[in-house]
């Protein structure tokens, strides 16, 4: 009798557990699923600039702030995260918020503005995860898509929809045009751009960039695969000057394989010497998998010149591993006979137009400090003040930083500053890339620079 009584109670909390289990497996759905696998690693974007007055070289020490916002993708553990040139572009500050809630400061570390794409980078002690990159090749109309972004400055807004359209062209206004975009009518509000738009696997399949004016429900979003070979070009050792490998890199993605593939290699280059070929499938390099160009750049990264690396390639379909070794920079810093000879030392009108453009307060380095011993510069500037709310501060550097280098030159004196400001004007360049020492670090940047009046 006991026993009977007993068995109808387990019975009943037997039901009750199915009852609750069934309900979880509704609540979870596949949205969810894809939601948690991607959320970590999207970064919310707020950035300040001045509104400049324009009536005196002084006034954007009393302009009102701009704040604008965006939302950004992390494509690298070390804090590289790929974002849209608009949601950075002429800011003073930018501070990227992760979804724990923890932020930092972030500097630029390219951009690309005619596809509308730009890295930057955070610095912090932990290890930020990578978002899970999928393939724009396989995309299937209709098929269910969500949007994250910091939409409004909501931050992890998130939005479903379908992929309604491929392959669309829009014409933003006069200077920014897109071409091949996904098109979808997951809502993508203000502070959307540079976000994740995700397939229901997790994966990221497209960068946010744009919302139709006076449209209801219509998005659109660069092809992942577009936006990474940018990224790679933008995260490149050669392109920053910092080392030279000499591989010429083809990316093949298809429904069922991601393959980077080496489409050349040029003569009495590193990678020449390392053994590698033109036809090779590079499978990982260091410890990293390699699935595209994005993930051999970014095994670089970090690297100087003459560092090892180790890579395992396919040929004939069997492995083989190479040993690597990072090459010398074949675009070199070095072009002092370009500099025109400065007819007298600087003026107090000069370093005073420097601390408004640049936000900074150089002076030489005196002979007996031995401050770049153990680097390949020959020389530089100490950075002894850096002014509040300017380009230099927005981007990272700080006194006692030593400033090598301003684009496609060195900068051994002060009178090469006054030569390159003048030659950018000249040439419209901005941002103008920086190169600076901290310790035994060479750091890089962008610097968009202050109004020149």
């Amino acid at each position: 009798m006991i026993k009977w009584l007993i068995t109808p109670a387990i019975y009943g909390v037997l039901c009750l557990t199915a009852v609750l289990s069934s309900a979880s497996e509704l609540r979870e759905t596949p949205a969810v699923r894809a939601y948690k696998r991607a959320s970590a690693s999207v970064v919310n974007i707020h950035t300040e600039k001045s509104a400049q007055e324009r009536d005196s070289v002084f006034a954007s020490s009393r302009g009102r702030k701009i704040n604008g916002m965006g939302t950004g993708i992390v494509i690298d553990e070390r804090g590289y995260i790929v974002t849209n040139h608009h949601v950075v572009a002429d800011v003073e500050l930018i501070r990227a918020t992760f979804e724990d809630g923890s932020d930092y400061d972030a500097r630029v570390i390219g951009v690309d503005k005619e596809q509308d794409l730009a890295v930057i980078k955070v610095d912090g002690t932990k290890t930020f995860k990578v978002a899970p990159f999928g393939t724009s090749s396989d995309i299937y109309l209709a098929e269910r898509v969500l949007a994250i972004g910091n939409a409004y400055g909501y931050r992890h807004t998130v939005t479903e929809g379908i992929v309604s359209a491929l392959g669309r062209d829009v014409e933003v206004n006069e200077t920014q045009s897109y071409r091949n975009l996904i098109q979808t009518d997951a809502s993508i509000n203000p502070g959307n751009s540079g976000g994740p738009l995700i397939n229901m696997d997790g994966d990221v399949i497209g960068v946010n960039v744009a919302i139709r004016a006076g449209a209801q429900r219509i998005g659109f979003a660069i092809p992942i695969d577009d936006a990474r070979k940018v990224v790679a070009r933008l995260i490149s050792v050669e392109q920053m000057g910092l080392g030279y490998h000499g591989a010429i890199l083809r990316d093949l993605k298809t429904a069922t394989q991601k393959l980077l593939i080496i489409e050349n290699v040029l003569s009495d280059s590193p990678a020449q010497r390392a053994g590698l070929k033109a036809g090779d499938v590079v499978l990982k390099a260091g410890s990293l998998e390699v699935s595209d160009s994005v993930d051999f750049e970014r095994s670089l990264l970090g690297r100087k010149p003459g560092d090892n690396l180790d890579l395992v390639v396919r040929r004939n379909d069997r492995d083989e591993k190479l040993n690597f070794a990072l090459g010398q920079s074949n675009i070199s810093l070095v072009q002092s006979q370009a500099f025109r000879p400065a007819s007298a030392g600087i003026n107090e009108t000069e370093a005073q137009r420097f601390w408004q453009i640049l936000g900074l307060k150089l002076a030489p380095i005196a002979a007996d400090q031995k401050l770049l011993t153990g680097t390949r510069y020959r020389g530089g500037l100490r950075v002894v003040d850096v002014r509040p709310d300017s380009p230099a501060a927005s981007n990272g550097i700080t006194k006692g930083d030593i400033l090598v280098g301003l684009h496609d030159w060195e900068t051994l004196s002060v009178e090469n500053v006054t030569w390159i400001v003048n030659k950018s004007n000249e040439i419209k360049l901005n941002p103008i890339k920086f190169y600076i020492v901290r310790g035994q670090e060479t750091l890089f940047g962008h610097l968009q620079t202050a109004s020149r009046q």
